[in-house]
């Protein structure tokens, strides 16, 4: 419950914030249906060419990129924020604000910058898998809302997990920024499904990159192809990265020295 409190006030702060700015709003409607419109054209100068691709019908790989859009807003809203701020906070020697505080600092730092706007991407998303799962035309049953719930929650704990080792990394390597644009670049793979992908590059969206936990398998989950064990690995594999990023991120902070070191 602490944890909900201390999300929750600086969600109200970040959004006070956020709001002084609404025409941000609109900018940010604009660059989300720019970029899902670019998506749809994609999707159908595929399909335009052949009635599957690796198995997956085009209302499918729709659910696919509706998780995608979805995820990259989760992303985009909680996760990247204050990862950047605290490579910032590393960088400028200014993580002693965090540190000082009576609260335990990893926690601190991945709640306390959120950037609401980026929600459009989230509700896209949403309207996106709607539209496949009514072109799709089954049913979803309680087991496949669940399985998708657990699985976006995983992937997100996952992606978070990569995210704060990547940003630690920060305690020995002074510039960062180039990694953060190579994730960018390497999440944007996953509006496809890593089945079409060759082994090489798939190992590396599953095991290195979690994008197929965090997008390709919330995605099996709703369109009847998820494989239980999937799930089960995904599971161990989020809490593994969760301990990995834990021991990064207290390892880094005995390499700290900031203004108050």
């Amino acid at each position: 419950m602490r944890l909900i409190r201390l999300a929750f006030h600086f969600f109200r702060i970040g959004a006070l914030n956020e709001l002084q700015y609404r025409v941000n709003f609109f900018v940010q409607l604009l660059q989300s249906a720019v970029a899902l419109a670019v998506g749809l054209i994609g999707l159908e100068l595929v399909f335009s060419h052949t009635q599957a691709l690796a198995g997956w019908s085009q209302p499918e790989l729709l659910a696919v990129m509706g998780v995608h859009i979805l995820m990259g807003g989760i992303i985009q809203a909680f996760i990247q924020p204050n990862m950047l701020r605290l490579m910032e906070d590393i960088q400028q020697g200014t993580l002693d604000f965090a540190l000082t505080k009576p609260e335990d600092a990893q926690v601190l730092i991945s709640v306390r910058e959120i950037r609401i706007w980026q929600l459009v991407n989230v509700l896209i998303g949403v309207l996106v898998l709607i539209s496949a799962l009514i072109q799709i035309g089954g049913q979803i049953d309680l087991f496949a809302a669940l399985a998708f719930a657990l699985a976006l929650g995983l992937g997100g704990i996952m992606l978070y997990s990569f995210w704060l080792i990547l940003t630690s990394i920060s305690f020995w390597v002074v510039r960062m920024d180039e990694m953060v644009n190579l994730f960018e670049g390497i999440y944007a793979a996953g509006r496809w499904p890593v089945g079409i992908y060759p082994g090489w590059l798939r190992g590396i969206l599953t095991f290195i990159v979690p994008v197929a936990f965090a997008v390709t398998i919330p995605a099996e989950a709703l369109t009847s192809r998820l494989n239980p064990m999937s799930l089960g690995l995904a599971g161990g594999v989020a809490v593994a990265m969760l301990l990995v990023a834990r021991l990064v991120w207290q390892r880094g902070l005995r390499q700290y020295g900031g203004a108050s070191a």
